[in-house]
């Protein structure tokens, strides 16, 4: 299969295309520079110029695949909002090159936009009828009724690995170090899912591949870490005390993740692993931590 992959050059993406041609599939790779492009290109995929903000170059990939896989997201949190509607403007994009042809569209959410559900684990059932981020899975759920086969993975918000340089589990390491304190809010028991990254760019390749039109799907392993835990190891590798926080100290310590540091977003992927016939092989959030390369590469 001919496959067009925006965020080709990405965390998740540098997993996802040697995936793909391992399994045999071509690779058509969104970049927006001449380093992404060469990096692609090394990599055994074809460069495909152009950007989430040039819809024309985002329907021509689309047009020229066999399916698209859509991963990249621009991350300026200074205008969440901005970005949320840029990516909605790329699916619609993607989708009109898509509509009619039967070929498989997989699109990227994430768990935390959906973290509302109390009393027991989120699962791939539990929708939002808009919000930011929830219209584009929505649109990307309806093409399934205009002939595309689509599908979108809902990802954990710590995907982990050491491909992982500027993902949240980075960040939150980073802000620890800057502030002398590994921290957690309140009491530290809501709880974060998580997954290996080549899970994830496993699980991206069998969705192309099979997953039924109009699936949602849950990139999960790690179906809740208590963020304390999480804080735990991070003090404990940069020699740093633990403790919670509350009020303004929250904001000021997380940065922009500081809306979403308290949620308790504890996901299953069972279903997601019966449809798919899908289970993570690699190793847990906690223990790619105590690996410590995280910690060797935030000096850097």
């Amino acid at each position: 299969m001919r496959v067009f992959v925006t965020g080709a050059s990405g965390h998740i993406g540098s997993a996802l295309v040697p995936e793909l041609l391992r399994a045999g599939h071509q690779v058509i790779g969104l970049a927006r520079s001449d380093q992404s492009a060469a990096a692609l290109e090394a990599a055994g995929a074809e460069a495909h110029r152009g950007s989430l903000d040039d819809l024309d170059s985002l329907r021509a990939g689309a047009a020229a695949s066999d399916g698209v896989i859509h991963l990249a997201f621009h991350h300026d949190f200074s205008d969440f909002l901005g970005s949320v509607e840029k990516d909605l403007r790329a699916v619609e994009a993607i989708g009109d090159a898509l509509v009619g042809s039967d070929r498989p569209f997989v699109g990227t959410s994430g768990t935390l936009m959906v973290a509302y559900v109390e009393g027991r684990l989120a699962t791939e059932e539990d929708t939002l009828p808009a919000g930011p981020r929830i219209d584009s899975e929505n649109y990307a759920i309806a093409l399934a009724e205009r002939g595309v086969r689509s599908s979108v993975i809902r990802l954990a918000p710590l995907v982990h690995s050491n491909l992982d340089r500027h993902g949240f589990t980075s960040h939150i390491i980073g802000c620890a170090r800057k502030a002398g304190v590994s921290a957690y809010i309140g009491d530290g028991a809501n709880r974060w899912p998580a997954l290996h990254t080549l899970d994830a760019a496993r699980l991206y390749r069998m969705a192309l591949e099979k997953a039924p039109a109009g699936t949602r799907l849950h990139g999960i392993a790690d179906e809740g870490v208590p963020f304390r835990d999480i804080a735990e190891v991070i003090g404990r590798h940069l020699d740093l005390p633990t403790k919670g926080i509350s009020g303004e100290q929250v904001a000021e310590h997380f940065g922009f993740l500081a809306p979403f540091a308290a949620l308790d977003d504890a996901t299953s992927s069972e279903l997601t692993q019966k449809i798919l016939d899908w289970q993570p092989e690699h190793q847990g959030l906690l223990a790619d931590l105590e690996d410590g390369h995280y910690f060797v590469q935030t000096q850097h």
